[in-house]
């Protein structure tokens, strides 16, 4: 993860967090959720904490699976 997009990566990260919380899924439930195979709920974790970045295929299984549109991963607040 380049260093420079750190606090956005924090951001998207608490947006996952958020919306799954809301939608009452543990991170396991939402990795057996992401894609045909899926992602390790591992690597949900490293997500919403910021300690790895992702794909924008990723993000766009993660807001499907949260069943929301992908520009709410990107609602920034100040």
């Amino acid at each position: 993860m380049d260093i420079r997009h750190y606090k956005q990566w924090i951001q998207i990260g608490l947006n996952i967090l958020h919306y799954r919380k809301e939608r009452k899924l543990t991170q396991e439930q939402l990795a057996d959720l992401c894609g045909e195979e899926g992602i390790s709920r591992n690597y949900i974790q490293k997500i919403e904490t910021a300690r790895s970045s992702c794909t924008l295929d990723t993000l766009m299984d993660i807001a499907e699976a949260l069943d929301i549109p992908l520009y709410k991963l990107f609602e920034f607040k100040d």
